[in-house]
């Protein structure tokens, strides 16, 4: 089984934090669009594997108008075997979000949707650079329920400056007021080259405090918990049977399709990346050519992927897995590298598994690092 991602470019305004692909220019949608489409048919191998998640992203798919939308899902169906239960999902801004449109988006096959709220506070948003308002947040939550949507996550950020750890707990005791099926809760990341970043340096806006979003992640561990949220992913939390069936594929190394700018692909062994610019990429799919880039991984490579994927996982590393694909030598090597963490109590051995405790969440990029094996 495999996905397919899409990547629509488009946002009505730029987020100071991010640094997606993405362009508010709408100047040319319409290329861009045949232009995905015509991708679409053009990639080899579609029938080879049943597709059992479909994920609109971006930038704001949300955007596209409802013909759109129904445009891509036509071509993605005829091109490809889509499982009849395959989870499709949108990311959707709540200032996109109306009862028409949400009740049109179940008509269309969607059946899941990824709202950007980040916060339900005023000026969290504004300090974000935010497109829509807190009352338009709840008012999405609200159209989306009476439209009858009830697989759907919402986006949440901490650590930002002026969130203090009180109206931290005040977002997330809503989330669980609402009792929203999914949630997505992110530390802010000033990532290079960002409107963010930029600001930071000049001294325009105060960079996120490293302990002050600690102990947000550590109470919003303690209070979904509580609430009866698995924590499934370092950043994924959900009732019961509500998982992103999408994202869970990508931690478990399955294969999936990219289409549209800046779209990633992965087969297992190799992996490849579209162009992140518009214009060529509609110039070259308009001269019948795919502009990617592309990369095969080595073994080594395809073991530290794994490490760094499964680690993010309430599951953990399989030590049977590495034994069964690299073998017994590196598995216990493996167990050997975590020992100092599973001592520290950063790490848990659990029926085989190594897993992150919850203090070891805090730290999981660097134990994967330390668990990384080099290329002899």
């Amino acid at each position: 089984m495999a996905g397919i991602y899409v990547h629509i470019p488009f946002c009505r305004k730029a987020c100071h934090y991010c640094n997606f692909h993405f362009s508010t220019s709408l100047q040319f949608k319409n290329e861009l669009l045949d232009a995905l489409l015509k991708e679409i048919s053009l990639t080899p191998g579609k029938k080879e594997e049943e597709i059992e998640t479909i994920y609109f992203g971006g930038g704001t798919p949300s955007m596209l108008d409802q013909g759109e939308l129904d445009k891509v899902l036509g071509q993605l169906k005829k091109d490809f075997t889509v499982s009849p239960d395959a989870e499709i999902t949108l990311e959707a801004n709540p200032d996109d979000i109306t009862p028409e449109k949400a009740k049109a988006w179940i008509d269309s096959g969607i059946n899941r949707l990824s709202i950007g709220i980040q916060s339900f506070r005023e000026v969290d948003l504004q300090w974000m650079n935010r497109s829509h308002s807190a009352q338009q947040a709840r008012q999405a939550i609200q159209d989306i329920q009476s439209a009858g949507f009830d697989n759907y996550s919402i986006d949440l950020i901490f650590g930002t400056p002026g969130l203090d750890s009180d109206a931290w707990m005040a977002n997330i005791q809503e989330a669980i007021t609402l009792r929203i099926p999914h949630l997505s809760c992110y530390a802010l990341t000033v990532e290079p080259k960002t409107a963010l970043d930029k600001m930071i340096a000049l001294h325009k806006k105060e960079a996120p405090d490293p302990d002050l979003q600690a102990e947000q992640y550590l109470m919003l561990m303690d209070l979904l918990e509580q609430a009866g949220y698995e924590h499934y992913e370092i950043s994924s939390f959900s009732l019961p049977g509500m998982q992103s069936r999408h994202n869970r594929s990508y931690w478990q190394g399955k294969k999936y399709f990219g289409f549209g700018p800046s779209a990633h692909s992965f087969d297992g062994q190799s992996r490849k990346w579209n162009i992140a610019h518009n214009i060529e990429y509609i110039k070259s799919i308009s001269e019948n050519r795919i502009p990617f880039q592309s990369e095969s991984l080595s073994p080594v490579q395809q073991l530290n992927e794994y490490i760094m994927t499964t680690l993010r996982t309430a599951a953990g590393i399989s030590l049977n897995d590495i034994r069964i694909k690299w073998g017994e030598e590196i598995a216990l090597l493996l167990v050997n590298l975590a020992d100092p963490f599973i001592r520290s109590g950063k790490m848990i051995m659990i029926s085989n598994h190594l897993v992150l405790s919850r203090e070891g969440k805090l730290f999981a990029d660097g134990i994967a690092a330390a668990l990384f094996q080099d290329e002899n």
